[in-house]
């Protein structure tokens, strides 16, 4: 362990190239380039399924694991990974992203789609036979946007259909009529799962949560981004609506994690608090939503969100944001989660491509650093969790929830954001 820590911080030490000196935002951008088109999206393309399809997905700093399933979340999540790298640009003579994409694209039409009910699975083994049937909202939404990603780099019309396909199965068997919103679990024929258990692994059964509404937004805004089809549209307005009323509120502190059917609020200790990571994650995903429907962004309800997650969550001290946290109060779990450090970073970048703000340009600074410094493996890719301190905690780099996804995508923002010619 000692030699394997050893040689991570030497690989830090060469990753960030400017020991000693200062770096600045155009730096790290050409740096963050580098490493997604020498390391991480190579690293990620050597995960292909060749035998079944799909990705497999079992890694650790300590070494290759052995997959034993494919989930519906992180294999649509490489599918938009890889597309999202080939239109990038990343695309080489060793390394087709957009064949990768295709080759999970295939891959989820094939095992993971359901022709008989509508919609897709939960849970795959790795031969592609299934292991978990049920149809969970937060799994769907992902289809989806991998779906519209593919379809912009593949230039095929069909990912569309099926995405269409998919968005009229949720909107027919999900979406709440009385209340608004969407129910997020439900049998292989789409039966509602209304009462909690154990199985249920995503969220609260007859509930409304957060996090399956921030990624419902996130997808329907791409998807009426390339359709302009107006019940694509009237869905988004009510699902952004619905995000800013109740889960996400002007008022930072008062964000929450699950809902009543009806809106109440949900008193189980479990659901008590806040999550600084989904808080900024939503407020660029809400500023995105509001530029593809043509309307002013909400640039108040972003600095707040922001600006929270800045006072309450972030470590001043050594880079990071923390897990969770409770109203205006300091940050009640501290671990850093790796998706959670990628989506501060592309909020602080779309914060300060707006406008200049030297809190904003400190943070993201430290921020880059913490994780090039404590949260990256010698091969580019961040590890799940580590401590306040930068410690390994949970140190998988691949599994059945950490793909391609937000890492990747925060990189590329803010290398676009802040690479010059």
């Amino acid at each position: 362990m000692q030699r394997n820590r050893t040689i991570w911080i030497a690989g830090c030490a060469l990753w960030l190239g400017i020991a000693g000196q200062a770096a600045t935002l155009q730096d790290y951008a050409k740096e963050y380039r580098k490493q997604l088109a020498e390391k991480i999206m190579p690293y990620w393309y050597d995960t292909m399924d060749r035998e079944h399809g799909g990705y497999l997905l079992a890694d650790a700093l300590s070494g290759r694991q052995v997959a034993t399933d494919k989930s519906l979340v992180t294999q649509s999540r490489m599918v938009w990974g890889f597309a999202h790298a080939d239109i990038k640009g990343f695309s080489d003579k060793q390394h087709n992203y957009l064949k990768a994409a295709e080759h999970g694209y295939r891959f989820l039409l094939e095992h993971f789609r359901d022709p008989e009910n509508g919609g897709y699975y939960w849970k795959l083994g790795t031969d592609g036979k299934i292991l978990d049937d049920r149809k969970i909202l937060y799994g769907q939404c992902f289809v989806i946007y991998a779906m519209v990603e593919y379809s912009r780099a593949s230039g095929r019309q069909e990912p569309i259909d099926r995405a269409m396909e998919l968005y009229r199965s949720i909107q027919q068997r999900s979406h709440d009529a009385n209340n608004d919103g969407w129910f997020e679990h439900f049998k292989r024929d789409w039966t509602p799962l209304m009462q909690h258990d154990e199985t249920i692994v995503v969220e609260l059964g007859g509930h409304k949560s957060a996090n399956t509404h921030l990624h419902l937004m996130e997808c329907l805004t791409e998807l009426y981004d390339v359709t302009h089809h107006s019940e694509v549209k009237k869905s988004l307005e009510e699902c952004l609506r619905l995000n800013q009323d109740y889960f996400y509120p002007l008022e930072a502190g008062k964000s929450c994690f699950h809902r009543q059917p009806d809106w109440r609020l949900v008193t189980r200790p479990a659901s008590a608090g806040l999550s600084y990571g989904h808080n900024v994650e939503f407020a660029w995903l809400m500023i995105r939503a509001e530029l593809v429907l043509g309307r002013k962004p909400s640039w108040s309800h972003f600095n707040a969100h922001l600006e929270h997650a800045l006072k309450y969550g972030y470590d001043w001290i050594n880079g990071g944001i923390y897990a969770r946290g409770i109203d205006n109060q300091p940050a009640t779990a501290t671990e850093k989660v790796w998706w959670a450090e990628a989506e501060l970073i592309a909020a602080l970048t779309d914060g300060l491509k707006r406008k200049w703000n030297p809190m904003y340009e400190a943070a993201l600074e430290k921020q880059i650093r913490f994780i090039a410094e404590k949260q990256t493996a010698p091969d580019g890719i961040w590890l799940d969790t580590v401590t306040s301190e930068g410690n390994p905690k949970s140190p998988g780099k691949a599994h059945a929830w950490k793909a391609n996804y937000h890492d990747v995508r925060a990189m590329v923002k803010f290398m676009e954001a802040f690479e010059k010619d």
